[in-house]
């Protein structure tokens, strides 16, 4: 019996292939070598691409870590939380996360949770303060901001 892979290329094709995946936009190693399973090629082609996607700069992970911390903070509103475990999840160092999380600005930051708090919790419909509170807690949490501000805000959004 034959064995057919669907995705045979040549180690320049798949060189091309992950140069492009790279510079359409900023990659972690982990998702290199998950895009690397996709290609039929064995381990020590595997190392020798990852070492020239890193020297020639297509793979770096402190501006990958840095663009997802801007990204993720300013366009879905994440908080440092969520940032740092998906960072975690995608095998970022702690050192690399603390240079990331330099990305956001400290008092930005408050001002934009202040800002989507007073926005989310004018969007709750519901009546009941205890279940309007705990969507409102619960919404935060997800997102990935730090529990002391939640209920702080909690707790002054309560004497209004």
């Amino acid at each position: 019996m034959k064995n057919t892979r669907l995705n045979t290329f040549s180690i320049v094709e798949v060189r091309n292939k992950l140069e492009y995946y790279c510079a359409y936009q900023d990659r972690c190693h982990q998702e290199v070598y998950q895009k690397m399973f996709s290609f039929s090629i064995n381990t020590y082609e595997k190392e020798e691409l990852m070492v020239y996607l890193i020297e020639n700069n297509f793979l770096n992970e402190e501006r990958f870590a840095q663009s997802f911390t801007r990204g993720k903070h300013n366009y879905k509103k994440w908080g440092k939380v969520r940032i740092v475990n998906e960072l975690k999840a995608r095998n970022i160092s702690s050192t690399i996360i603390k240079i990331a999380l330099k990305e956001i600005n400290d008092s930005l930051y408050l001002e934009t949770f202040e800002e989507l708090a007073n926005k989310h919790w004018e969007s709750i419909t519901e009546s009941n303060f205890m279940k309007k509170r705990k969507k409102f807690c619960d919404y935060f949490l997800r997102k990935g901001w730090e529990n002391e501000l939640i209920y702080e805000k909690v707790r002054e959004l309560e004497k209004l």
